[in-house]
C-alpha cells in the first residue's frame, strides 16, 4: 500500500487559503477519484473539492472549521500499489507549470477571517459573513435563521433568499435595515456639511479595485483600435433571431458571434493565448474564454468558457447565456472563475463605442468590443468607390507590452475584424 497526501487545492487568483465547511467522508471511508470529499469556504463561493486519488482515507489532517493555506496537506488518503509515499499533490491552474506556493502574505483582498463563529458557536463560512456584514445582519439575526446546510448550517443560498424575501417587506420608520438597500453599495454616513454621501465599498467592488491597480503596475498597457465593417454579421442576426429562439430556445446576440471570431484568431496567433510567470512566457493550448459580466449591483465578474474553441455557434450561444445568467443570480461557481486565458468585454451593450480594458492577469490581453452603429461609409466597388449607409464597430484591443509588441497586437485585432466582416450572410443554422 502506498499513502498520498491531499492538499488544499488553489481554487481561482488571488485566493490563498480556504476554510473546511463540511467533511464528506470519514477516516476509513473508500473514495473514488473525483469523488466529492470535503465543503471549502472561500471569500467567493462555498464549493466541494473532489479527491485526487482513489482508496482509503487513512488520516483527516484539518478540523472543520479551520482556515487553510493553498498547498497544505489536508488529507492522507492509503492507494493501492506498493510505491513510497507520495510528495504532496498541488492542484494547480490548468496549463500552467508548477509554481512553489507564494510565501508573501496575502492581499487584504483574498484574506478569508478566521472569525468563523458568532456568539451561539454556530458555525457561518467566510462567504456567509461576508454578505452578512456588507447587507448589515447582525450576529443575532443570523443565529434565528434556519439553515438547509447539514447541521443546519447557513448557505449562501439561504442568507440571499432570506435577503430577498425581507427586501419584500415593509421596514419600520427608523429601524437599521430600513437604512440598507437589498443590494450595491450602502451609504455609509454623510459628510458633516450633509454636501456629500460617502459610501463604503463592498467587498467585490474593493476586489476590483485591487485588481485592477495591481493590473496597471504589473503590466504596461497598450491599446490598438480596429473599425470593422459588420454589416453582414448584422444582416444575418436580424434575419435569424427568431428561427434561432425557436428552433434551439436560446436568444442569438451579438455576444458569441463576437467570440466565435475571437477565438478563430487566437488560433491564428497563440501569442495572444498566453501568460507571463516571471522570465517565462506559459503559450495554453486551451482557449478558456473570458466574457466580463455587469452585475445588477454595479460590480463586474469575469467567468470563462472553458475550451471555447471547441464550441460551435450553438454551444457559445448557451454557454454566454448560462454564464451571463448564473452571474446575475450570484450563482457562478470557483471553476466558472479560475484558469481564463483571454478576455472580452463587451462595452457596446452600454451604447459604448470603444475602450480602452485593464487586462485580467495574469492574462496578456483583453478584447472590447463597441455597440454596432449605423453609419456612412465608403463602399469599394469594381465600378469606383461609393457612399453608403453600413453597420460599423470599433475593437479596442489592450495588451501586456512586456510580452506583445504593437505588432502582433495589432495584427491580432485586425484579424478578428477580418473574420467579422467575411462573415457569411447564407450562413445556415
Amino acid at each position: 500500500m502506498a499513502q498520498v497526501q491531499m492538499v488544499m487545492p488553489k481554487m481561482g487568483e488571488s485566493i490563498m487559503e480556504g476554510t473546511i465547511l463540511n467533511w464528506l467522508k470519514k477516516v476509513g471511508d473508500r473514495i473514488e477519484q473525483d469523488e466529492s470529499v470535503l465543503e471549502v469556504a472561500t471569500d467567493k463561493v462555498d464549493t466541494e473539492v473532489p479527491s485526487t486519488h482513489a482508496g482509503v482515507i487513512k488520516e483527516i489532517l484539518a478540523k472543520e472549521g479551520e482556515v487553510v493555506p493553498i498547498g497544505k496537506a489536508i488529507l492522507i488518503i492509503e492507494t493501492d500499489g506498493d510505491s513510497v509515499v507520495a510528495a504532496p499533490i498541488v492542484v494547480a491552474e490548468t496549463n500552467q507549470s508548477a509554481a512553489p506556493v507564494a510565501t508573501s502574505a496575502p492581499s487584504p483582498m483574498a484574506t478569508v477571517t478566521t472569525s468563523s463563529v458568532s456568539h451561539s458557536d454556530r458555525f457561518y463560512s467566510p462567504l456567509v459573513r461576508n454578505i452578512a456584514k456588507e447587507e448589515g445582519i447582525s450576529n443575532q439575526e443570523l443565529d434565528s435563521l434556519s439553515g438547509s446546510g447539514k447541521d443546519n448550517r447557513v448557505t449562501k443560498s439561504d442568507l440571499l433568499q432570506y435577503l430577498d424575501n425581507k427586501g419584500k417587506q415593509p421596514e419600520k420608520a427608523g429601524s437599521p435595515a430600513a437604512s440598507v438597500p437589498a443590494s450595491g453599495p450602502s451609504i455609509a454616513s454623510r459628510s458633516l456639511t450633509g454636501d456629500v454621501d460617502i459610501i463604503e465599498m463592498d467587498r467585490m467592488r474593493k476586489m476590483i479595485a485591487q485588481r485592477m491597480v495591481d493590473s496597471k503596475r504589473i503590466s504596461p498597457h497598450v491599446t490598438s483600435f480596429v473599425e470593422a465593417d459588420v454589416t453582414n454579421l448584422a444582416i444575418w442576426r436580424n434575419k435569424m433571431k427568431s428561427e434561432f429562439q425557436k428552433k434551439f430556445n436560446q436568444p442569438l446576440t451579438f455576444t458569441p458571434i463576437f467570440l466565435e471570431a475571437i477565438i478563430k484568431a487566437l488560433r491564428d496567433y497563440p501569442m495572444m493565448n498566453a501568460s507571463v510567470d516571471g522570465d517565462r512566457i506559459i503559450v495554453k493550448k486551451d482557449i478558456n474564454l473570458g466574457m466580463a459580466v455587469a452585475l445588477p449591483n454595479g460590480n463586474l465578474i469575469v467567468p470563462n468558457i472553458k475550451r471555447a474553441d471547441t464550441y460551435n455557434l450553438l454551444g457559445l450561444t448557451e454557454r454566454v447565456n448560462d454564464l451571463a445568467a448564473r452571474a446575475r443570480e450570484n450563482k457562478l461557481t470557483l471553476e466558472d472563475l479560475s484558469d481564463g486565458t483571454y478576455t472580452v468585454s463587451n462595452v457596446g451593450s452600454f451604447g459604448n463605442v470603444m475602450g480602452t480594458p485593464i487586462i485580467m492577469q495574469p492574462q496578456l490581453g483583453i478584447l472590447a468590443v463597441g455597440a454596432v452603429r449605423k453609419k456612412p461609409a465608403v463602399i469599394e466597388t469594381p465600378q469606383g468607390d461609393l457612399i453608403g449607409v453600413r453597420q460599423m464597430m470599433f475593437l479596442s484591443h489592450s495588451y501586456d507590452h512586456r510580452v506583445i509588441d504593437g505588432s502582433l497586437g495589432g495584427m491580432f485585432v485586425r484579424r478578428v475584424a477580418d473574420y467579422l466582416e467575411g462573415f457569411d450572410i447564407d450562413r445556415k443554422l
